[in-house]
């Protein structure tokens, strides 16, 4: 066990709590569509809509989100997100066994669980700074970053061997149970957030506060173009991972097992991303690590349309590794950027402001690929989302993360940071 993991026992508790979540999650990223394809019998269109309704909350409840966030304490919120996904998703399985589940509740269950993980991931964004001390930050991200893309690869593989020898539905019972791992693990943190800095401050009103966390990402270029880039590349990412479930079984010939195989091997990047990611930017400089991994590696999303029976499913694999790789160290670079450069009293709206932005476009891209997928056939639009996912990075590319060696830290205080957007204080 590693230094960090090894002597905070609070940290301890929320890695195995959000790396048990995170498994869960891979098992019903595998196990929904698949539920929809094979027992529902789905349209490509219906797959994609389904992938869309768990990403719509964002753009439907985002915003408030984030003003509540720094409103009330964070940890409480996350355990109710918890609790809610939990009964949630272990409904679904019990809907299929009295013969009631279809299409509606399946997007029903998408939507609600959609909406417990804005709450919960924001609350975790702008709780993890309060528990690390700012010199553990770049050890605590990349664990949880390399521990969330271990438990990908493991929920991906275990999701497709669940549908194969249990049925696609019973492998949302697996996500369910790691909620209740993640209850625990909550529950046992000991760590009590600070009382909050604007706490002698006039009230605000809740419209306020999220235009203030719109008006901190706009106002500044570095936060602004993260978020441009983020949103434009989530479109692509989306796109062509909504269509992914239906391209491997109709396109490539495979059995929902070999399916999760093929998803665990390509999410093996992700582990090298998180490995590698400080090491590069150490050497290179932050910035420069972020073009690399958001601009050079993700080129070999080009390989995944070409994957074809037998061998040639190999080249999803080689497609898949690169994407991986690079979308998970970028996140990394982000994370720290946006933990060391943003005021503490402002990152729960603005984890929200951006997450509003760069999650809004997910649903967009999930409908965007079902259409196209559609009306194009399913192949020739994996190649036309595919090549978005590099092309996505050229907004780095001509902004101002191409003339530094590193991307700045935080320069103001809070006070200033008010003053910069707008805020009356």
């Amino acid at each position: 066990m590693s230094g960090l993991l090894r002597r905070h026992r609070d940290f301890r508790l929320l890695w195995c709590g959000e790396t048990a979540g995170r498994f869960g999650a891979a098992v019903t990223g595998v196990a929904m569509p698949l539920v929809a394809v094979s027992a529902l019998h789905a349209s490509t269109f219906e797959v994609g809509l389904l992938g869309a309704c768990g990403w719509l909350p964002w753009l439907l409840i985002g915003l408030p989100v984030g003003a509540w966030v720094d409103r009330l304490p964070r940890r409480p919120l996350m355990l109710a997100a918890a609790a809610l996904s939990l009964v949630l998703l272990a409904a679904v399985p019990l809907l299929a066994r009295t013969g009631r589940l279809g299409l509606g509740p399946l997007i029903a269950v998408a939507l609600l669980t959609g909406a417990a993980a804005v709450v919960f991931q924001t609350a975790y964004s702008a709780y993890l700074p309060t528990l690390l001390a700012p010199a553990d930050r770049p050890e605590g991200n990349a664990k949880l970053h390399g521990s969330a893309s271990a438990a990908q690869i493991a929920g991906q593989g275990a999701g497709g061997l669940i549908a194969q020898l249990a049925g696609a539905v019973n492998g949302l019972f697996a996500h369910a149970a790691t909620f209740l791992v993640a209850l625990l693990c909550l529950l046992g943190i000991r760590h009590r957030e600070p009382p909050r800095e604007d706490s002698g401050r006039p009230a605000r009103s809740l419209t306020g506060e999220v235009a203030e966390g719109l008006r901190l990402v706009a106002g500044d270029r570095w936060f602004c173009t993260l978020t441009l880039f983020g949103a434009t590349s989530n479109l692509a990412l989306m796109g062509y991972q909504s269509l992914l479930t239906v391209f491997l079984v109709r396109e490539v010939g495979l059995a929902p097992g070999a399916v999760g195989g093929l998803l665990a091997l390509a999410s093996t990047g992700g582990i090298a991303g998180a490995f590698m990611v400080r090491r590069t930017a150490g050497r290179l400089g932050t910035a420069r690590a972020m073009l690399l991994y958001e601009l050079g590696i993700p080129c070999a999303a080009l390989l995944i349309p070409l994957a074809s029976p037998g061998a040639g499913a190999l080249l999803y694999v080689a497609g898949g590794f690169g994407v991986s790789a690079g979308v998970v160290a970028g996140n990394i670079l982000k994370t720290g950027f946006q933990q060391d450069y943003c005021p503490p009293p402002l990152l729960g709206r603005l984890v929200a402001s951006s997450a509003f932005l760069n999650y809004g476009t997910l649903p967009l891209g999930a409908l965007l690929g079902g259409a196209l997928g559609s009306a194009l056939g399913v192949r020739t639009a994996m190649w036309i989302t595919t090549a978005g996912v590099p092309l996505a990075a050229l907004i780095l590319l001509f902004s101002p993360v191409r003339t530094v060696r590193d991307l700045p830290t935080r320069h103001t205080d809070p006070e200033a940071a008010a003053q910069a957007v707008g805020g009356s204080g």
